[in-house]
């Protein structure tokens, strides 16, 4: 007797059955954004996620174990793009401390404020959701080891790099997220241009500052990096 065949998921109107389940989900995190970026976690429940996405919460458990998990989808998206837009910014940039500075700044800035959602996800709500804070430190880690990395990669550190690197590359990731909460609140009266200017200038004289104390500290055990770039 021939064994049972498996189920077939059938097309309907030219799409397969993944293609819908894609679908859905990404109505789902469309909706999860809105609602999160806009009426706040209170206002963030399953049943509002559905209303907003036009699907049963049927459709909501085939992608989302629970409410929590959509909300880490949606975070995770949301710096897993600010991530791609900081970091072809800087592969494009001309070998230039400033000009690198800037282009990672801006891109990242514009990212955030062009849709208030983003930053309200990004830098508010997740201080005060527990799912969302542990994926806010996790992303913080990510942004201050991309500072690390490509400022050590620019400036020629060693590759055992002073520890003063990595606390500049925190201050600098945490202090920018900070004053961009400070200024979407109105309590700095800046343009946004001005805002990324001034940004470039304090992330350039912070940068040289710490690759100038990891110089010095280096020259003094021997380890320094020969033809390292100089800074200005």
């Amino acid at each position: 007797m021939p064994a049972p065949r498996a189920p077939v998921a059938r097309s309907y109107r030219g799409t397969s059955a993944e293609e819908r389940r894609s679908a859905r989900r990404a109505q789902l995190l469309a909706a999860g954004l809105d609602l999160l970026g806009t009426d706040g976690y209170q206002g963030t429940t399953v049943r509002a996620v559905c209303a907003r996405a036009r699907l049963t919460p049927r459709y909501f458990y085939e992608s989302f174990e629970d409410l929590d998990a959509l909300l880490v989808a949606v975070f995770d998206r949301l710096v897993g793009e600010a991530s791609e837009i900081v970091l072809r910014a800087v592969d494009e940039t001309a070998h230039d401390a400033r000009a690198k500075a800037r282009a990672a700044i801006e891109g990242f800035v514009r990212f955030a404020t062009d849709d208030p959602r983003r930053a309200r996800v990004m830098f508010v709500e997740a201080v005060g959701v527990e799912a969302l804070m542990r994926r806010r430190s996790a992303a913080m880690s990510l942004f201050a080891k991309v500072i690390a990395d490509r400022g050590g990669e620019f400036y020629g550190a060693p590759a055992d790099a002073d520890p003063v690197l990595e606390l500049t590359a925190s201050l600098l990731a945490g202090g920018l997220t900070e004053l961009l909460v400070t200024w979407l609140d109105g309590r700095i009266a800046i343009s946004r241009e001005e805002l990324v200017d001034d940004v470039t200038e304090l992330f350039v004289a912070t940068g040289e500052g710490a690759v100038a104390i990891a110089r010095r500290r280096a020259a003094q055990t021997g380890h320094l990096a020969a033809g390292a770039t100089d800074p200005r």
